[in-house]
């Protein structure tokens, strides 16, 4: 009976590594997406409030991230981000990531990536605590304060103050995989604080920096495995003196029809001028990079189209070169070891990021209701590929 015992154990074991894993998915097609464009038909996007910004913090397998994208006044930029992952109920791993970028094209990224012990949250479960790292948002909902001495490469303190409201593409910013709409098997949300403002520092091994500038914040959740959920992903961030423009678009695996997924939006000082799903991002010159073999990108036209809450029509467009790029990140370089040993192994899957910020400012163009203004701002691109 223990022998038995122990096989079905086993067994459960097993089904759980293969279930994250896996192998190539079968071809469901486009019928097993339900596409949060589908809710943004009705409701474009709704406002955040504060319990919209809890931690799911998933029992079955899910990666879910708060990440904050920094542009300091001064020229630098950066990235303070926390993971939580879930493999199978296997295992839960939450690691702490900071990165910075130097404005001179000399200096090399700053990156400190380091695993947490003893995560767990608020009663609310809106705030993140971890030995030497806090992520904790304020009693308003309307500020995030991210202190982490993880590394002591990367000593952080940042408060991150939103400046116009948050919002979700549709009602609860979801799209939905799986073959019974009434029962999805999988999820995939994106929450935004399109314009923030944000104080504070990151004291590095060669001195403090002042992160005192502009940042955008993101809360996402993929229920479900990552390598499954997307294939390809581009992401746009844009900040101007009078302007904040977010894109976040990726493409499905040819097991949910390829299916592109688009949500994004704009703002000003203390309103949302648009969001939606009706948006779309293109990189408009490609070469091969022979390391990877995956295309990387050279320009980008990103296109925004929705209404005011007035109802008048608004369209915007980014166009321009990406330049050099200020890093391409090896992902499974970075996953923790548990993770990598049982997606290294799935055919197909190595994924990486491209991330740029021309030096040269892009013009984004605004036309609301035939009213067109065009401001410069700093571009803070990525384009990841998995598989």
């Amino acid at each position: 009976m223990n022998w038995i015992k122990q096989q079905q154990k086993l067994l459960i074991l097993g089904n759980r590594v293969a279930n994250v894993a896996g192998t190539q998915e079968p071809i469901y097609g486009p019928s097993a997406i339900q596409s949060v464009h589908k809710q943004a038909k009705t409701t474009p996007y709704t406002e955040l409030q504060k319990s919209d910004l809890k931690w799911a913090a998933m029992e079955s397998t899910c990666v879910e991230t708060q990440v904050f994208y920094l542009m300091a006044d001064s020229g630098i930029m950066g990235m303070a981000q926390v993971i939580y992952s879930n493999v199978a109920g296997i295992r839960t791993t939450c690691q702490f990531n900071a990165k910075v970028y130097y404005p001179d094209e000399e200096t090399p990224n700053l990156w400190c990536s380091d695993a947490l012990d003893n995560p767990g949250f608020d009663d609310p479960k809106t705030s993140f605590y971890a030995d030497s790292c806090a992520v904790t948002l304020n009693e308003e909902g309307d500020e995030y304060t991210i202190k982490s001495a993880t590394n002591e490469a990367s000593i952080v303190n940042l408060t991150v103050s939103r400046t116009a409201p948050g919002f979700q593409v549709g009602k609860d910013g979801k799209t939905y995989y799986g073959t019974d709409p009434d029962h999805p098997w999988g999820s995939m949300r994106h929450a935004f604080w399109p314009r923030c403002a944000v104080q504070g520092t990151i004291i590095t091994k060669v001195g403090e920096l002042d992160f005192k500038g502009r940042a955008l914040f993101i809360h996402a959740l993929q229920g479900m495995k990552p390598h499954h959920a997307a294939a390809k992903w581009t992401f746009v961030d844009f900040q101007s003196p009078t302007y904040s423009a977010v894109m976040m678009e990726y493409t499905t695996p040819p097991s949910y029809g390829s299916t592109i997924v688009n949500v994004g939006g704009l703002a000003t000082d203390g309103q949302i001028i648009c969001a939606g799903s009706d948006n779309s991002a293109q990189h408009t010159e490609i070469k091969d990079d022979l390391e990877t073999e995956w295309p990387e990108p050279g320009a980008i036209k990103c296109l925004w189209s929705g209404k005011d809450k007035e109802g008048k029509p608004v369209k915007a467009e980014l166009i321009g070169s990406l330049g050099t790029r200020l890093d391409r990140v090896d992902v499974m370089a970075e996953v923790p070891g548990f993770v990598k040993k049982i997606i290294g192994g799935v055919a197909g899957t190595k994924p990486y990021i491209y991330q740029y910020s021309p030096q040269q400012k892009l013009a984004l163009k605004i036309n609301i209701d035939g009213k067109e203004t065009v401001e410069e701002g700093i571009l803070f691109s990525e384009a990841t590929f998995i598989s």
